[in-house]
């Protein structure tokens, strides 16, 4: 079963297409290093919800679409190895991903998977 980390994001819709650019050149970097599958994905239906929702998780502003994507990985140890080799990767700067969202609000973490249909 692959492991998988998951991302949850706040990104300012004016700065959208510039998150899309920067996703189009980190998949590659993701996959050329090992990884089994790179998704991003734009929030469509995802309400406010009273007590608990992706926005409410991430601080989402009126002005931001909340943004969900996962990498899936053979295992917790070629996760942590492809992690390593992408942030030496000269493609992708912590600079880059400031600059079109606010990674203190971001979500994130690793998963064992358990169950795939």
């Amino acid at each position: 079963m692959p492991y998988v980390d998951g991302f949850v994001v706040a990104v300012p819709k004016g700065k959208l297409e510039a998150y899309q650019d920067l996703a189009r050149i980190a998949g590659p970097v993701w996959m050329e290093n090992g990884a089994l599958s790179y998704v991003e994905c734009v929030g469509d239906d995802v309400p406010y919800g009273k007590l608990t929702s992706f926005p409410r998780a991430v601080h989402a502003k009126d002005d931001e679409v909340v943004i969900f994507s996962w990498i899936t990985y053979e295992s917790r140890e070629s996760r942590d190895a492809i992690v390593a080799k992408v942030m030496e990767d000269p493609r992708l700067t912590e600079d880059q991903w400031k600059s079109v969202f606010d990674g203190k609000r971001m979500i994130y973490g690793g998963f064992q998977s358990f169950l795939e249909l």
